[in-house]
């Protein structure tokens, strides 16, 4: 797939701090990107509903609505926009909730800025392409059960339309181009989010129980992501025959 520009890409900085919205949005611009911003809930909805931005950059803790309800609102209605929440909130249970609900990535203030543009430049690979393959047909398993299309970046089980966030997409679309092969969080990490470092390692958890939810017959004993304890996670499945 071709990359778009920079250019082309609009990212809304959501916060109440008019400060950490002035040096994030000057060191988005600096990278070329198109920003826009909000400091209050309802602005943050009004701008992604005029505007329909590929990412948000979006604090927790915003007047009005919280960024837990403008998150809950964009899977709901803005599904392929990416989301990386940013916060004060460092307790562990606040990151799992946000990636529960969505969110691509998670950082905790205070935040290099630097680091965050990094992030920002990682999730938006991940919204141009799935993982880093030369397979570009549609990959089916389980006679046409579960069936993974890398140009639509479409998700059907049993024929039915999966809506999966992109980050959820790239994971599972890794996943069985690789199947049968146990990897670790962190390689899953380094090859599906582009780098492992300062990453929760409960993003993957957390992002494979939502594919589960979405795409297993039974989330509780799953038939395609299982888990191999105490190392990591594997797709096994039948490819049919005649798939790519």
């Amino acid at each position: 797939m071709t990359q778009l520009s920079n250019e082309k890409e609009k990212i809304l900085v959501v916060d109440d701090e008019p400060s950490v919205v002035e040096v994030v949005a000057i060191y988005l611009r600096k990278e070329g990107y198109e920003v826009l911003t909000a400091h209050t809930g309802p602005a943050a909805l009004e701008q992604i509903r005029d505007h329909q931005p590929t990412l948000v950059v979006l604090d927790i803790m915003i007047p009005e609505i919280d960024g837990l309800a403008i998150l809950s609102t964009i899977q709901q209605d803005f599904a392929k926009t990416a989301v990386i929440v940013l916060s004060a909130r460092r307790q562990e249970v606040d990151r799992i909730y946000g990636l529960e609900l969505g969110a691509d990535d998670y950082m905790t203030k205070p935040f290099s800025p630097a680091e965050l543009v990094a992030r920002v430049k990682a999730v938006l690979r991940r919204l141009k392409a799935p993982a880093p393959e030369a397979i570009d047909q549609p990959l089916t398993f389980e006679n046409m059960a579960l069936t993974i299309n890398p140009d639509s970046h479409q998700v059907q089980v049993n024929g039915e339309l999966v809506e999966l966030t992109a980050t959820e997409f790239n994971l599972l679309w890794f996943m069985a181009t690789h199947p049968n092969q146990v990897f670790s969080r962190d390689q899953m990490l380094e090859n599906v989010w582009g780098y492992a470092d300062y990453v929760d390692p409960n993003t993957v958890t957390v992002h494979m129980r939502r594919i589960r939810e979405k795409i297993e017959p039974n989330p509780a004993d799953p038939q395609w992501l299982q888990t191999v304890w105490g190392v990591g996670y594997k797709f096994v499945a039948r490819r049919d025959q005649g798939g790519s």
